[in-house]
């Protein structure tokens, strides 16, 4: 079984990870500047839509989410897996898609149902990039 299916099973058993996915979703570390690039793309991740960050070229950040800025020292590895992955795991209110689960969710257009936004790899390259940042 894949690491990432492995995560996903335990998010959806009642033995989930408290607050974090402490292991990589594909076994291996990810790529920080690959994750840097996602972070900041604006048609794969998303994430400036409603997060801002120490990212001085990139203008209209958003207001809506935390800072990224400090993000790698106020959580760990897992803690920030585990957000990506599913954020509603942590907060059931969040407005945070969740980027690797396909099931449960709302107002899915029919060509994305089934279809995560990230797969486990592009996770992973957020991830390291995201503890680079204290």
């Amino acid at each position: 079984m894949r690491a990432w299916a492995a995560a996903l099973l335990l998010l959806t058993s009642t033995a989930a990870a408290d607050d974090a996915i402490p292991s990589s979703l594909t076994g291996t570390t990810g790529d920080a500047s690959r994750g840097r690039a996602i972070v900041l793309d604006r048609h794969v991740g998303l994430c400036l839509l409603c997060h801002s960050g120490p990212f001085p070229e990139e203008q209209f950040q958003g207001n809506l989410a935390p800072s990224l800025a400090g993000v790698g020292t106020r959580l760990s590895p897992g803690q920030i897996r585990l957000r990506i992955v599913d954020s509603s795991r942590v907060n059931p209110d969040t407005i945070m898609p969740a980027y690797l689960r396909t099931e449960n969710l709302a107002r899915v257009a029919p060509a994305y149902r089934g279809k995560t936004v990230l797969n486990a790899q592009q996770i992973e390259d957020i991830v390291a990039f995201l503890v680079t940042l204290k």
